[in-house]
């Protein structure tokens, strides 16, 4: 058979496809950072911000004096802006990637948990009054539920799209559905506080009973994760899929392996709250084209070469 060592050539060289393929693979196979570790504490009426690199290098990322507060909740929005609620003013504050801070919302009562669904809304646990409130990206607000005890953690699953709710007056956990639709996962635990949602669990920080429950969304009951703990609050899991979890008595910050072995990540903290992760940017479209074009350009000048 005769080869067409022109229709090769061509094949081989200009192969669009597969090059940008390729270039896609590249972008998102090395250009996966690692997440840093977002963590807010109150000392002597000052609130700081800690940035934990991975290795657990801290640095801080805000620190402001309004007073007796306590930061009860932190969450991030997708372009990467920390919100951070504030019990003792009402507030939600909102700080750009570079720290600057301003005000999101305010006359809110005992304002704990934050979390964003998959619109971009910011849910927030109102502790005072009850309620769950919901805010746009512009910040005007409405009631997504109400007629709670003390709700303090939130957390979206995966999809952000149905919104979990520890009610620490009541000691149940609630499921929402984008509708309102309550569901009741779990009843008479001790003063649950932080939720945490991995592939199909909901986790809970179970303060006065020193436990991480795992909750199965597809139905059963709650599970131990680990105990033995002083008194965990704040819960938030990386990209690898360990689970961060803030011991506030012992000033400690655990991380555990999805198999549930202990180790700690950073101790010595004063009356640590929240936890949060920043997100991890996602590839762009004109990034995956970029490079694509990049090795379309250097193949085919290989090509002519030959």
């Amino acid at each position: 058979m005769k080869t067409n060592f022109k229709t090769f050539r061509q094949a081989t060289c200009y192969p669009f496809a597969g090059v940008i393929s390729t270039g896609a693979f590249l972008l998102i196979s090395t250009n996966a950072p690692a997440q840093n570790l977002f963590e807010a504490e109150l000392s002597g009426g000052t609130v700081n911000v800690y940035e934990y690199t991975p290795g657990g290098a801290r640095s801080t990322f805000a620190s402001w004096s309004p007073g007796t507060i306590t930061p009860e909740g932190l969450a991030f929005n997708s372009a990467g802006d920390l919100f951070v609620s504030d019990t003792g003013s009402g507030n939600i504050y909102e700080f750009t990637p570079g720290g600057a801070q301003s005000t999101f919302a305010s006359g809110l009562f005992d304002p704990a948990g934050l979390a964003f669904n998959s619109a971009g809304d910011l849910f927030e646990a109102d502790s005072g009054s009850g309620n769950i409130y919901e805010f746009t990206p512009g910040g005007v607000r409405s009631t997504f539920t109400s007629g709670l005890t003390d709700p303090v953690g939130l957390a979206f699953d995966t999809a952000g799209n149905n919104l979990y709710v520890s009610d620490q007056g009541s000691g149940n956990i609630y499921e929402y559905q984008p509708s309102s639709i309550q569901i009741t996962l779990a009843v008479g635990l001790s003063n649950p506080r932080g939720l945490a949602c991995n592939n199909n669990d909901v986790f809970v920080a179970n303060y006065s009973g020193h436990t991480i429950l795992e909750i199965p969304l597809a139905g059963g009951a709650p599970v131990t994760f680990a105990s033995g703990l002083t008194g965990p609050s704040g819960l938030a899991f990386n990209n690898a899929g360990n689970l961060f979890e803030i011991d506030i008595p012992s000033g400690t910050i655990n991380e555990f392996t999805p198999g549930g072995a202990q180790s700690t990540f950073v101790s010595g903290l004063n009356n640590p709250f929240a936890l949060a992760f920043q997100p991890v940017p996602e590839p762009s479209v004109l990034g995956l084209l970029a490079i694509g074009a990049a090795a379309l350009l250097i193949r085919r000048q290989t090509c002519q070469n030959n």
